[in-house]
């Protein structure tokens, strides 16, 4: 299960840094802004709604260099001149990534997980922190902010109903339509085994201690965080 939410990450990740845009078709394609070695420097873009943090406050938060932060940084101000992305966006362009399936339900969870002040849209500083975890976080703070994900009412603990939210949304993204096909009721029987084993005891609900000391004594999910490393 977290296998399967790790390795979808990836690939939205991957596509993301493997050009020049990372949220392209967001839909401004009429505001295209032409580069300017004082704006990139400094990430000014006096011209939005929403001025990011400035690039040395970024580095200093993410584990990305200079030189990403500013790639990553033009991307996001050509394709969302406003410098926010709301929720429908969102939707749209993680759709792109998953054809095959229904990615609306996770992409909704997906977007409250980078969404971290919960105003309802994305600046480029919530992006680029959760993509840095994503991509070159330790595998503690990876699993943290898996834990954030699943956690879906941010309560601090994961029900199994939160679980069983997340896992039929992975299955309507990437499992209907693989081979050989996926049962209906193989999301309900994957979180009783994985719920049962993650809530050690017994008390209905996964803390985030929990969540982690399973996670790092599983295999299979350890093996799914090296899809993360080296990316770019």
């Amino acid at each position: 299960m977290m296998g399967a939410m790790m390795a979808a990450l990836s690939v939205e990740a991957r596509r993301r840094l493997s050009r020049p845009s990372c949220l392209s078709h967001c839909g401004h394609s009429a505001a295209r802004y032409h580069r300017s070695d004082s704006s990139d420097s400094d990430l000014e873009l006096s011209t939005v709604r929403h001025q990011p943090e400035g690039l040395d406050q970024l580095q200093a938060q993410t584990k990305f260099t200079r030189k990403e932060l500013q790639s990553l940084y033009r991307g996001f101000k050509n394709e969302c001149p406003s410098g926010l992305v709301d929720e429908e966006t969102f939707k749209s362009i993680y759709s792109q990534f998953f054809p095959q399936g229904d990615a609306s339900t996770y992409a909704h969870f997906l977007f409250n997980a980078f969404d971290l002040d919960r105003n309802g849209s994305i600046r480029f500083e919530d992006f680029v922190i959760g993509l840095s975890v994503l991509l070159r976080g330790s595998v503690t703070e990876k699993l943290n902010w898996a834990f954030n994900l699943y956690d879906i009412n941010k309560d601090g603990y994961i029900t199994k109903e939160e679980m069983l939210a997340i896992m039929k949304s992975i299955y309507d993204m990437m499992g209907r339509y693989t081979y050989p096909c996926v049962r209906d009721e193989a999301p309900s029987e994957h979180v009783d085994k994985f719920f049962q084993k993650m809530d050690r005891n017994r008390d209905g609900v996964v803390t985030i201690e929990e969540f982690i000391e399973t996670c790092q004594k599983d295999e299979n999910i350890m093996n799914s965080m090296q899809l993360f490393e080296n990316v770019i």
